[in-house]
């Protein structure tokens, strides 16, 4: 397996994974399949190679196919550049358990602290995924609150976990 940064030349595969993702799991996401599936192609480049407003990392297996994806959003407004986000983590099911969930999330804090500006990192979990919830707390997440009702799909409601990894030591 090998875990690299996303670039425009990866937006197709990326689109498609996440596409998938956003089908097979959509309790797992705040998107939704619909709203992503009509984005272009240049909005999914656009997406994974942002520069300035954070980066994308993409775990591939020995066929360089994309199993599993992390974001980090760095936030651009001034009161809240100290904190950047982990968004769209997503390990296709037939991966799940052999590690690239855990290598991902490792390699984007990693990068994360090689951010000078950059003091924590925050994320939501579906509540509900125990596997998710426990990745995060093995990687040094801490839960900090939790927002009921978060999300409604098909007349079902979904709390998400607020997390929170202090990257500086104080």
């Amino acid at each position: 397996m090998q875990i690299r940064r996303l670039t425009a030349a990866d937006a197709a595969q990326y689109r498609q994974f996440r596409l998938r993702g956003l089908r097979e799991h959509p309790d797992a996401f705040r998107s939704s399949y619909e709203e992503e599936f009509g984005k272009s192609a240049d909005w999914a480049a656009r997406r994974v190679s942002n520069g300035a407003e954070g980066f994308f990392l993409g775990a591939f297996d020995e066929q360089e196919a994309l199993i599993g994806t992390v974001g980090l959003q760095l936030e651009q407004r001034q009161k809240l550049r100290h904190q950047g986000k982990v968004i769209g983590m997503y390990v296709a099911p037939e991966h799940a358990g052999k590690g690239a969930g855990r290598a991902l999330i490792e390699a984007c804090i990693r990068q994360a602290r090689g951010i000078a500006w950059l003091e924590s990192l925050v994320l939501t979990v579906t509540s509900s995924n125990e596997d998710a919830v426990r990745l995060y707390r093995n990687a040094g997440f801490i839960p900090c609150g939790r927002e009921p009702r978060a999300m409604k799909i098909d007349n079902r409601y979904f709390d998400k976990t607020m997390m929170y990894l202090e990257l500086r030591a104080e």
